[in-house]
């Protein structure tokens, strides 16, 4: 698996989320007042932030981006410098410090992906972005969790006390660089190990391959993966859009022969996925 970097944040503003202030560009906003449900400590890393992008231009499109790292760490090259990428082109951006293995399994990691759209959404219109343009990008086990996001949601808890928990955490678009996506043969089996531990029941194996869960509800996808990857094989990406295909959502596969795994931002997708929200009309 690509480097394990640590996630660097700077901490600016500790906006509070039970009554949401106006954003400010790098301000680090935790996503539940207090511990997180499910919180072994109290360090940094028992607490799930997003770090925000502001563009000097903004559109109302969002994007909580997951950077990758085997479910054991955070690369720092799919983090920040993905959100300075996605302000630059009038994209708010909310980079999420998600919890990690081995000291927390499923369903953490994908409920701290969910909190995070729960939490755009549930202020989008006071931080000005559209409700129904929040979108999820994620990098190798990162696409994992993004994948996760977009085919395990719901429409909210309509009863719940936190405000939050009210709002749908389904992501109106998803974007899948190098993505880990089954739990079965021909996954990565680091990131498996640490989302899952040892010896995972088969039943969660299936639940978490995402490329069995896809439905006709499913989000629109624009997915990026090369076919020289060794670390995690261009089949995941494969059999998903194949699954997206067969389910009849849209989407868009950029297949490049060459490229290592986890080499993070290039060209050769960057470019096409602006023009693709762009013709799907979640930019503007």
């Amino acid at each position: 698996m690509h480097g394990r970097a640590c996630f660097a944040t700077v901490v600016c503003l500790l906006a509070s989320v039970a009554a949401a202030e106006q954003l400010a560009d790098r301000a680090t906003i935790p996503l539940w007042d207090g511990k997180a449900p499910g919180a072994l400590g109290d360090t940094p890393e028992d607490t799930p932030v997003v770090q925000v992008f502001i563009p000097q231009q903004p559109s109302t499109a969002s994007i909580v981006v997951c950077p990758g790292g085997g479910y054991g760490g955070l690369a720092n090259h799919e983090g920040p410098k993905v959100g300075e990428w996605l302000s630059s082109k009038g994209v708010t951006a909310f980079v999420l410090r998600y919890r990690l293995g081995p000291k927390y399994h499923h369903p953490v990691e994908l409920g701290d992906a969910q909190r995070a759209i729960r939490l755009v959404r549930a202020n989008a219109s006071e931080w000005k972005l559209d409700p129904a343009k929040i979108g999820i990008l994620g990098f190798s086990a990162g696409g994992h969790l993004t994948s996760s996001a977009a085919t395990h949601f719901d429409a909210g808890s309509a009863g719940s006390d936190d405000s939050i928990e009210r709002v749908s955490c389904r992501p109106d678009f998803q974007i899948l660089i190098y993505p880990v996506i089954t739990m079965g043969s021909g996954g990565h089996e680091g990131s498996k190990r640490n989302l899952l531990g040892t010896n995972p029941d088969p039943k969660l194996v299936e639940l978490l391959s995402n490329e069995k869960q896809v439905t006709k509800d499913t989000p629109p996808a624009f997915i990026v993966h090369t076919v020289e990857d060794k670390a995690v094989p261009v089949s995941n990406s494969d059999n998903y859009a194949a699954a997206l295909k067969a389910a009849g959502v849209e989407y868009e596969y950029v297949r490049p022969e060459k490229g290592q795994h986890g080499f993070g931002m290039r060209d050769d997708w960057t470019g096409p996925c602006i023009e693709w929200m762009k013709k799907m009309k979640f930019l503007n």
